[in-house]
């Protein structure tokens, strides 16, 4: 029996070996061999003999590629851990991976660079076994929350709450603190809406942490706020803020960088004081930093004088603080070059794979995670980015004179709000209320063949302008202890509204101001409500009660009123509900509830209502001053 060689014993070793192995060579990097592990994670690939790039071209804008590359320019080794990747299957699907890796130079016995070795673990089920112990782990979760509350909420009060929607232009932010268990930051952004039609934009770093460096931010995000909120120019708008740095030394060289941007034509005007200069991603691919106007920091003497510019249909304008460029191990220089690299991936769409999400969304969010994730940061990281858009066209609906018109006119009108850039929270408000106001145009018009009227637009400054109209003589209305809440919840939930009655018809006007939230980067999430896409009411039973999950209004509270004092025997046997499912409760939801539990108080006996935090129902419930809980367990 002949014996196997030593070579082959070691290919046969290599290529059943449980971790991934990619052996590159020469410059392109092209594969010399890739074991069986590395061939898995990226099955019906031809791999030897091509380019690393061209094989793993998916990759693209994810930084790997660029690893490999750098290994074999210096010669230096890389090391990662639980770094995550997008990988598209053979069937176009996307899958994601975590891994811990180590790339090597790969040498000639005399020392010279021949290629790079890289190695990995596929760890993607340990990490994902981590986050559901995190996610699940209350006491973890509670202890966290503990150590940052005082700077989250000096965060969420000192920084903008929302981000204006407007008709031309697309918003986005992020924060990222340096210490978020211990330091409040000196970072700042501010997006105004102004009268004129334009937006300012503002990013402005106060130096130091703590709390002394948020409480001067404070007052210099205010103050700017009001001047171009009030429609000052930029120069005259910062000379406002530098004279308080100049009798604050706690303010003093702080830097601002403000453009005004005009979303009808793309103008840009902008002043660096001190602070680096916006960068811009054409629509067409590449990037371009504007010059600096040549101002210094706030409290210097110094004049602020303006640049303009001119952004294309599509192109993204990114602002963003010093803390992103300068991290640790990277010079400014170099910092500079990997964010105009990575933004420009993330926002054509090459980077991480997040379908739906917009350009400026993925400029600020995905930047932020590549290039924090190779070096950490040291200091405060801010991106504010806006995006020319297309204007959505204003909704106009003609509603049949039918209950079962209620749910089709909330579906497209959330669509309609999504496509806008609203976010969840004034889709949520939104559809409530004017679907309270379609409910009323509904049972109070007049003759069946004249339909009711939704008509919605967003204005140039942001504020979403609606009617709804019907074009019969209001009845008079039956008054019943349950009812009549419709209008006094719209009021509630909206910025004005007006009803004006005539001969012809009945005209109902919201005023909503929109706005879409920035990201914390905090490791904070806000409960987010339910999708309201289900159209159908369900009720289900079990052990603990009755649970009740779709549309609650004027077309279904009915069948649920008779459901539930069928199922408690006409309020004779107690009965819990849980409304946590409930993705839509109308003012004649609320009326069936009240009139459940007023013929359970008869028979004395208990109605018990719960709701999730951040459900609908729970928002409705809170509104209306109806007693619930949250669900037992939760």
């Amino acid at each position: 029996m002949s014996r196997v060689s030593e070579p082959e014993l070691v290919a046969s070793g290599v290529e059943q070996a449980p971790f991934i192995l990619i052996l590159c060579e020469g410059p392109e990097l092209r594969v010399a061999a890739a074991n069986a592990a590395a061939r898995a994670v990226a099955p019906e690939r031809k791999m030897v003999g091509r380019p690393l790039s061209e094989v793993f071209d998916d990759l693209a804008g994810q930084q790997w590629v660029d690893l490999y590359g750098q290994v074999y320019r210096t010669g230096e080794p890389v090391t990662g851990q639980q770094w995550r990747a997008h990988l598209t299957g053979p069937d176009g699907t996307v899958h994601e991976l975590y891994a811990d890796f180590s790339i090597n130079p790969w040498r000639h016995p005399d020392g010279t660079i021949r290629g790079v070795i890289g190695s990995g673990v596929d760890v993607t089920a340990l990490v994902r076994a981590r986050l559901d112990a995190e996610q699940q782990n209350a006491d973890l979760q509670q202890r966290y929350r503990r150590t940052r509350d005082v700077v989250t909420t000096l965060q969420r009060e000192l920084l903008p709450r929302g981000l204006p929607v407007l008709p031309g232009a697309q918003i986005a932010a992020s924060y990222l603190l340096a210490d978020a268990d211990t330091a409040a930051g000196g970072d700042w952004f501010d997006a105004i809406a102004r009268p004129d039609g334009t937006v300012a934009l503002v990013v402005g770093d106060v130096v130091g942490h703590g709390v002394t460096a948020s409480g001067v931010m404070g007052q210099l995000r205010a103050v700017l706020h009001d001047r171009l909120d009030d429609g000052a120019g930029i120069a005259e708008a910062l000379a406002a803020v530098d004279r308080i740095a100049r009798r604050q030394s706690a303010a003093r060289a702080a830097t601002v960088c403000v453009a005004v941007l005009d979303p009808a034509d793309g103008t840009l005007t902008y002043c660096t004081a001190g602070h680096p200069a916006p960068l811009v991603l054409p629509t067409g691919g590449g990037s371009r930093h504007l010059p600096v106007t040549g101002g210094a920091p706030l409290g210097t003497g110094s004049a602020f004088d303006v640049r303009t510019d001119r952004l294309g249909p599509g192109d993204v304008l990114l602002l963003y603080s010093d803390g992103i460029v300068e991290r640790p191990g990277r010079s400014a220089a170099d910092g500079t070059a990997e964010l105009a690299r990575t933004a420009e991936h993330a926002a054509g769409g090459r980077a991480l794979h997040e379908p739906g999400a917009a350009p400026a969304d993925r400029v600020c969010t995905q930047t932020v995670e590549l290039l924090v994730r190779a070096t950490g940061h040291s200091d405060d990281i801010t991106l504010l980015a806006a995006q020319l858009v297309e204007a959505v066209p204003g909704l106009d609906l003609r509603l049949p004179v039918e209950l079962s018109s209620l749910s089709a006119a909330r579906r497209e009108l959330g669509d309609w709000l999504t496509a806008a850039g609203a976010g969840d929270d004034d889709t949520f408000v939104l559809q409530h209320a004017l679907g309270e106001l379609v409910t009323n145009a509904i049972e109070h018009a007049g003759p069946q063949d004249d339909p009711v009227l939704l008509r919605a637009a967003v204005g140039p400054d942001g504020c979403l302008h609606a009617e709804v109209v019907d074009r019969g003589r209001w009845r008079p209305p039956v008054h019943h202890p349950d009812r009549g809440r419709g209008l006094a919840m719209t009021s509630q939930l909206v910025d004005t509204l007006h009803v004006e009655r005539t001969a012809t018809g009945t005209t109902a006007t919201v005023g909503h101001r929109l706005s879409r939230p920035p990201r914390l980067l905090t490791g904070e999430r806000a409960a987010a409500a339910p999708a309201t896409s289900a159209d159908a009411l369900t009720v289900d039973e079990d052990a603990g009660g009755v649970r009740v999950s779709g549309p609650l209004d004027a077309a279904t509270a009915p069948v649920l009123q008779r459901d539930l004092l069928r199922r408690s025997r006409g309020g004779t046997v107690a009965a819990a509900v849980d409304l946590s499912g409930v993705t839509h409760l109308a003012s004649a939801g609320v009326a069936a509830l009240h009139a459940v539990a007023d013929r359970h108080r008869q028979q004395r006996t208990t109605l018990r209502l719960h709701a999730a935090d951040g459900t609908p129902a729970a928002h409705v419930l809170g509104l209306v001053a109806l007693p619930y809980s949250p669900p037992p367990g939760a």
